[in-house]
């Protein structure tokens, strides 16, 4: 006979934190609400511990040990970073991630040992790291709700976000709603549906939500991270590409190629042809070691038959947007509030410009600043749950491919081939000039003013649509930002101005949908 399929979670009543998002930061803030006692409600658009940017591979972490190091660590990041972090948040970031690994391993994390018989901390791999953080959530008495992801905020009279809905997968897109004290935004950043492994559930779902009920995003200009993957994979981890070598299709070097140049020059040597690269600078001691700590990475070169090591193999660069961007909701409080009142943010939903600056915090910054945002975005929220009397009455925030305004055919199909045209290509976004920028969003403003007036909810309750439209709005934020930014600095490449200037050293606020704005 065949297996009945499990029964869904129900979804109660009301709760006082609803936590938005399965990955790590979601799980932290599930964790750190559920522990100052609230009770914790967490809806994922996956299954929560296998979707996700963290769930495909291995995570390098901010691991720092008390001491001098941290000093160091925080400065080589300023450094790097365009003059847009925050020292305090970058210490707190380093104290908390050292207290969150301590907790994992109490909690049976197999963290490896050297040959000195210490654990090595500094990296979790997303399979054992998440299957641990679901089971520490359901030990802690959340109610995890599988396959529902959110498709809008509930809002009081008052504008205070006091809830959610969506949809569930496994009803046939049934809609939910759900009345909370406080929501956490842990939906992850926009990849743009981009094939990058594990990110095509990041299409900015949260950001779009948030941004209906008033809030305010930053450093989405910074928005343009590329990683790079075997063409004929879709791994996009970084890290290993520190010991290649890269050349052209005839077998010459391309100068500056290392991984500290932010692989610029190898993507301009990408727009004129193919790219190949060959791990030869990897010394063979430590070859097993990086097979053991990203095996996702060795996997489609293996099962080409490919020795990365000795033999070059043929790369390509896949957007990653705000995932292991920077850009995103803006933190407006210590924890992690939004502009919107009850309303918190954690994770890649997050600019992470406080951490990371206007470089990519993709690894081991984004990795430590889940833990930390999640952490503090759900005790902040459990107590403004506790603070503020929960509304009796709500309203649906949602608009943008749920509820049209007019009478149109668009579909959800068509807006995202366009967007995808004008973000995905190298030569459009990554390598920008006030034309170009210009031209694609006279496309992208268009068409949302069809998105809002004919895109209407599709067969999976409206979640394909508010995909549609969300990576829509983002790829506006990204572009009205990055013409207020007329300089080059760190992530954003204009090449109508290639130099940074000293007066425009801080972060570029965005909102709005109709009309996006911008201010210093």
């Amino acid at each position: 006979m065949p297996r009945a399929r499990p029964r869904a979670t129900a979804v109660p009543p009301e709760t006082d934190v609803l936590v938005l998002g399965g990955g790590p930061a979601g799980t932290w803030a599930a964790l750190a609400a559920a522990a100052a006692g609230a009770r914790v409600t967490l809806a994922d658009k996956g299954f929560c511990g296998t979707s996700g940017a963290a769930a495909a591979g291995g995570n390098n972490l901010w691991y720092v040990p008390p001491g001098p190091g941290r000093e160091k660590a925080i400065a080589a990041r300023e450094a790097a970073a365009g003059g847009l972090t925050e020292r305090a948040w970058m210490v707190g970031i380093l104290e908390r991630t050292w207290e969150a690994v301590a907790q994992l391993a109490d909690w049976g994390y197999p963290f490896p040992v050297t040959e000195s018989g210490e654990q090595y901390r500094g990296s979790l791999q997303g399979p054992e790291y998440l299957r641990l953080m679901r089971r520490r959530v359901t030990r802690a008495g959340v109610v995890i709700l599988d396959q529902s992801p959110a498709v809008e905020l509930l809002l009081a009279p008052d504008g205070v976000v006091a809830g959610a809905a969506g949809v569930r997968r496994q009803e046939g897109g049934r809609r939910w709603e759900l009345r909370a004290g406080a929501v956490v935004l842990a939906t992850g950043g926009c990849a743009f549906l981009s094939g990058a492994l594990g990110l095509n559930v990041d299409t900015g779902d949260g950001a779009l939500m948030a941004a209906e009920a008033g809030a305010e995003l930053s450093g989405m200009e910074f928005s343009c991270q590329y990683g790079i993957a075997p063409a004929f994979g879709a791994q996009t981890k970084g890290l290993m590409y520190q010991f290649a070598t890269f050349t052209d299709a005839d077998g010459t070097e391309v100068a500056d190629s290392s991984l500290g140049s932010g692989n610029v020059t190898v993507q301009r040597a990408a727009l004129r042809g193919p790219v190949y690269a060959r791990l030869d600078k990897a010394p063979p001691d430590l070859r097993e070691r990086m097979r053991w700590s990203q095996p996702n990475f060795f996997l489609p070169l293996d099962k080409m038959g490919i020795d990365p090591f000795t033999e070059r193999f043929p790369v390509r660069f896949v957007l990653e947007g705000t995932v292991r961007g920077t850009g995103g909701l803006r933190v407006a409080g210590t924890g992690c509030a939004t502009t919107v009142p009850g309303l918190f943010v954690a994770g890649d939903a997050a600019s992470r410009e406080l951490v990371t600056g206007a470089v990519t915090g993709g690894g081991s910054h984004n990795g430590s600043w889940a833990i930390s945002s999640g952490g503090w975005a759900g005790a902040a929220a459990a107590r403004f749950a506790t603070e503020h009397p929960r509304p009796a009455v709500t309203r649906p925030a949602g608009e943008a491919g749920i509820r049209p305004r007019g009478r149109g055919g668009i579909r959800h199909e068509e807006v995202i081939a366009t967007v995808q045209e004008h973000v995905l290509p190298l030569a459009r976004n990554r390598f920008r000039t006030e034309n170009g920028l210009r031209e694609s969003l006279s496309i992208l403003d268009s068409m949302w003013q069809d998105v809002v007036a004919g895109l209407g909810p599709d067969a999976e309750g409206g979640l394909r649509s508010r995909q549609a439209a969300a990576m829509l709005a983002h790829a506006r934020w990204m572009y009205t930002s990055a013409l207020a930014r007329p300089e080059s600095r760190g992530l954003q490449i204009r090449d109508d101005w290639p130099g940074a200037d000293p007066g425009r050293a801080h972060r570029i606020r965005t909102g709005g949908l109709d009309k996006i704005w911008t201010a210093a």
